[in-house]
């Protein structure tokens, strides 16, 4: 019995439309990029429901005829390309003629077109790819796209569709890619009646202004080279403006949004040792190369781009990003301390009487560099605690209690990448371990602090380290989360509120965890339109930057998408606990660590960060021992 058989056109169709058309965002995409390549000025988007119930898109570009209106439907018409050979220089952002064809099959569109030398336009509605009706209509010149409800006859898409702010976030991401490289065309955005963009036409730095804020704007750096091989333009961020999360980061090819982790690699080695290694800064940057030069037929999104001259253009950019930072003096220069220096010395005068004076030398003859015995007037007088701006830490009993000592059994081990050997588990091994070392009260015994960055003691087992800035994260989480769940947050006012300019994702993203942001005593109010006003912080948080605490909340909830609140409120927590946890070397005095460690070994989970990160290690003596043979 013969099994294979050719699928309807209709499955076919909905197969195909599932590569191209994966989210709402993904229709935007196509009809957006449509636009350009039609020649629009002005470009109109308005969505139900974050595209859920409609995503319409108007343009003026050249329209469609009514034969052209029908044919552009049918999968692979297209009037980018003719043959093979095209696919090596194309100059717009289509060409395979996948995408209306695609959008057909999953959902009901409507279109209504007209060019320049009709006198009446084209309505075409189209369902599940079935023409239901074509007529002629009075329209100005362009296409008006409306696609309504997206997947209605692909039930298990439409379910896997993620929250309304998730997906008009990814709506938002999209047109930014497309409006950063064509400034000189206007956008303007609209979800369910309210205006989240409008564009003019600007140039590039104030397209990026506007739609990301005047703050990034002011921070960025030009960039320009031009050879045979590659021109790159566009702006790279100065060093102030690295974050660890949600940095801006775009390239372009030839008016093409790309990913290109390589090319990544390249602007942050032009920023080594400028920014910690943690971090990353925002770029915009556009690469104009001869189509023949590169491939974007290697995925349907058209994102991957594969560059003939991948190594050479590498070194080209990172020239570039490093000239660009020197140019504006974003390179630190030494600056020498003149205060004190001898005057300029005076020329000899043969038969002059007057003489330079000698410089003296003021010597302590009392000092004594080999008495180690601390001195009254080099010793510092005590006072707070560098950390205690934080308000984590306060001065406290340096002997621990019975329960202390039992919450330190729960301490993970790493022993240099050495298993735990015999057939105890390593959970039980390492409880033996802490057990026999907790007899020793090692609280009380000497603590030593290594570069300003590990807590060092001795333990009965070896040497105990403690990550010092990881201990303060875990006790300022649990207190940060506690606050949230449990009741409002302590609010500290600001003497002059921080106005912020946000972007259209981060003004949505906002708007979803506002009540959690209040709750933690993150006081911010809308000014109107996509401006904030940042009242107050939490209390304890004095200090920290602002502005760049509620990027870098808005960054790590968009980042995953996250909108239960219990996820939100983790979030937020261990962001607020990362802006407020003492660095990585700042010395503490022994009674802050031994402070430290009391309150660490207090939480539940002193082993690691909330995200993973290992605060105590082991160093096992049989393994020291070994080391000296």
């Amino acid at each position: 019995m013969d099994l294979i058989h050719l699928l309807p056109d209709s499955v076919a169709n909905q197969i195909a439309a599932g590569e191209v058309i994966q989210r709402p965002a993904s229709v935007v995409k196509e009809l957006v990029e449509n636009a350009v390549d039609a020649g629009a000025r002005h470009i109109d988007i308005i969505a139900v429901d974050a595209g859920r119930t409609s995503l319409q898109v108007i343009d003026d570009g050249k329209g469609m005829s009514e034969t052209d209106a029908r044919l552009a439907f049918e999968r692979h018409a297209t009037s980018k390309i003719t043959d093979a050979a095209d696919l090596f220089a194309l100059t717009t952002k289509g060409f395979r003629g996948e995408a209306l064809p695609s959008i057909a099959a999953v959902a009901q569109v409507e279109l209504t077109t007209r060019t320049d030398d009709q006198d009446l336009g084209t309505h075409l509605l189209i369902e599940a790819s079935k023409v239901n009706s074509q007529e002629p209509v009075a329209c100005a010149v362009g296409a008006n796209f409306i696609v309504k409800n997206l997947f209605f006859n692909v039930p298990a898409r439409r379910k896997f569709l993620k929250t309304n702010q998730t997906e008009l976030s990814n709506i938002t991401t999209e047109l930014e890619r497309i409006a950063i490289v064509h400034p000189d065309i206007a956008f303007t955005f609209t979800h369910n009646g309210t205006t989240l963009l409008s564009l003019s036409p600007s140039g590039m730095k104030q397209r990026i202004s506007a739609i990301f804020g005047s703050r990034i704007a002011e921070r960025l750096l030009n960039v320009r080279v031009q050879t045979d091989m590659v021109s790159i333009h566009g702006f790279v961020g100065s060093p102030e403006s690295a974050r660890r999360r949600g940095a801006l980061q775009f390239f372009f090819v030839n008016n093409r949004f790309m990913r290109h982790p390589y090319f990544h690699k390249a602007v942050q080695e032009a920023f080594t040792q400028l920014i910690p290694a943690d971090e990353q800064v925002p770029y915009f940057i556009c690469f104009d190369v001869p189509p023949a030069d590169i491939d974007v037929n290697i995925h349907p999104t058209k994102t991957e781009i594969k560059f003939e001259n991948e190594q050479a253009i590498w070194q080209i950019l990172l020239a570039a990003v490093r000239e660009s930072l020197g140019r504006f003096n974003a390179i630190p220069t030494i600056e020498f301390d003149t205060e004190g220096r001898p005057a300029d010395i005076p020329v000899f005068i043969p038969g002059s009487s007057t003489h330079p004076s000698v410089p003296t030398v003021s010597v302590d003859p009392t000092f004594n560099p080999f008495d180690t015995t601390p001195s009254s007037a080099t010793i510092p007088s005590s006072g707070p605690f560098p950390f205690s701006r934080h308000s984590a830490l306060t001065p406290s009993s340096c002997t621990p209690s019975q329960e202390e000592k039992g919450l330190w059994l729960s301490v993970n081990q790493e022993d240099g990448g050495q298993a735990v050997s015999g057939d105890v588990p390593a959970e039980e091994r390492l409880h033996e371990i802490l057990t026999e070392s907790l007899s020793t009260d090692f609280l009380a015994s000497s603590l030593f602090q290594y570069r300003g960055q590990f807590i060092l003691t001795a333990v009965e087992s070896g040497l105990m380290f403690i990550d010092q800035h990881h201990a303060h994260v875990r006790i300022l989480y649990d207190r940060y989360l506690n606050q949230l769940t449990s009741k409002p947050g302590v609010t500290q006012g600001l003497l002059f509120p921080d106005v912020l300019q946000l972007s259209a994702k981060d003004v949505a993203t906002f708007e979803s965890i506002q009540p959690d942001l209040h709750a933690l005593g993150l006081d911010v109010s809308f000014l109107g339109g996509d401006t904030v006003a940042i009242n107050g912080l939490p209390a304890g948080l004095e200090g920290v930057d602002p502005q760049r605490l509620l990027l870098d909340l808005l960054a790590s909830v968009a980042e995953r998408g996250i909108l239960d609140t219990e996820a939100v409120q983790g979030r937020l927590a261990l962001t607020l606990a990362r802006a407020a946890a003492i660095p990585a070397g700042q010395v503490l005095s022994t009674l802050e660590m031994h402070d430290l460690l009391s309150q660490l070994f207090a939480t539940a989970t002193p082993t690691f960060t909330p995200d993973g990160h290992t605060i105590v290690v082991i160093l096992p003596q049989e393994n020291i021992e070994r080391m000296f043979k």
